[in-house]
């Protein structure tokens, strides 16, 4: 299948590598035209294009454009561009992690002006290449269904699955990721307390051990293990931890449904508190405590 294809970053050019190398034609556009040539250079499939006007017009109607660069105002911009060349019966497919609010909007709009558009939620990140990306996908089912050579290629077996309706594809990814923040804490505090023994425990052998028939056994526990083979101690880290967004959203769903979800909550909130040196909260406890029994505080 021929497949137009925007942004080739670290998942974007491992998706791309991943449909050349089941037999795809991917015809590619990145803002950095380094990285078209990369792509391109890499065997017979892909080709690059360096102006979008170019990539539309080299695919055959109706066309198929994949967007994968960041969500928010990128995203916005990449297909405000796009809409500038493309007709009725072409089809946008945005692989970002967009706010599936933004989904339902950009849906109207676009099929007020006959544009198809299918919103895919991809995880997978840098071992998607290998493994195969895990796909869920939101859409109306004619726009959908001719896309599913490019999905059964990109996932593992089994590893895509159209959830529904435009918007649903992102709402599954947004509470995936929630989910994930989740089951990261979970390993987080644990280690941290075994860290933290008398026992002087090998992190790394026990994070082995759970992966073979613990009911704790995940993929993320078998990264864990990997980055625990270099440094158990993790001394060359800081733990600062970003969120993508993903977890807000989530949280914010939960709340406009009156569902309780502390984990998923909490594990939010600790991100926030990573990105904190000094915390003025903390100050402000440590202050009340000093206050009113005369506790001991550390000053700086």
């Amino acid at each position: 299948m021929r497949l137009g294809f925007i942004g080739l970053g670290r998942m974007g050019a491992n998706m791309v590598r991943r449909l050349v190398r089941d037999g795809h034609e991917i015809h590619v556009y990145n803002r950095t035209p380094e990285k078209s040539k990369e792509i391109e250079g890499e065997g017979e499939g892909a080709k690059a294009f360096f102006s979008i006007a170019d990539l539309v017009a080299s695919l055959e109607k109706p066309r198929a454009v994949w967007v994968m660069v960041p969500a928010g105002d990128a995203t916005e911009a990449q297909i405000d561009e796009l809409l500038e060349h493309l007709e009725p019966g072409d089809t946008i497919v945005d692989g970002g992690n967009t706010n599936f609010h933004d989904d339902v909007r950009r849906y109207a709009e676009l099929k007020a002006k006959g544009i198809q558009y299918v919103d895919a939620g991809v995880s997978g990140g840098i071992w998607g290449l290998k493994v195969g990306f895990c796909l869920m996908v939101g859409g109306d089912a004619e726009a959908v269904d001719p896309l599913v050579p490019i999905f059964t290629t990109l996932a593992p077996e089994d590893g895509y699955l159209h959830v529904g309706g435009p918007g649903a594809g992102h709402y599954v990814k947004m509470v995936h990721n929630g989910i994930e923040y989740g089951l990261m804490q979970a390993y987080a505090e644990g280690f941290e307390i075994m860290h933290a023994s008398d026992y002087h425990l090998d992190l790394h052998a026990i994070s082995g051990l759970w992966g073979q028939g613990s009911v704790v056994r995940s993929w993320l526990l078998e990264l864990l293990t990997d980055a625990l083979a270099k440094d158990q101690d993790l001394a060359e880290l800081k733990g600062w931890v970003a969120d993508s967004g993903e977890g807000r959203w989530t949280v914010q769903e939960a709340i406009d449904h009156d569902v309780p979800a502390p984990v998923i909550t909490l594990s939010l909130l600790t991100r926030f508190r990573s990105r904190q040196d000094d915390s003025y909260g903390a100050k402000v406890l440590a202050a009340l405590r000093n206050e009113f029994g005369g506790h001991a505080v550390k000053s700086t």
